[in-house]
């Protein structure tokens, strides 16, 4: 996805959003078990580097990198 300067933030609670960006930036490296085994260190990192994300390190909590896991799963779902 080409970064776009006019898209709106995204923030910890845009759990759909970020995982469509990841799904975006990764495609299908990353199967239903793989996206599960991901480390919640690497996930953060990623997710702050995606384009237009503005949410901070100390905003992040378990549940938000649960919940964003889950819906990443279900996005690659919807693309097979």
């Amino acid at each position: 996805m080409t970064e776009n300067k006019f898209a709106l933030p995204i923030y910890w609670n845009d759990h759909e959003d970020i995982a469509i960006e990841l799904y975006e930036k990764f495609g299908d490296d990353f199967d239903e078990s793989k996206i599960y085994r991901i480390r919640f260190t690497d996930l953060l990192e990623w997710i702050l580097t995606l384009p237009n994300f503005a949410g901070t390190r100390e905003q992040s909590t378990e549940g938000h990198l649960e919940q964003i896991q889950s819906a990443w799963v279900y996005e690659w779902r919807d693309n097979q």
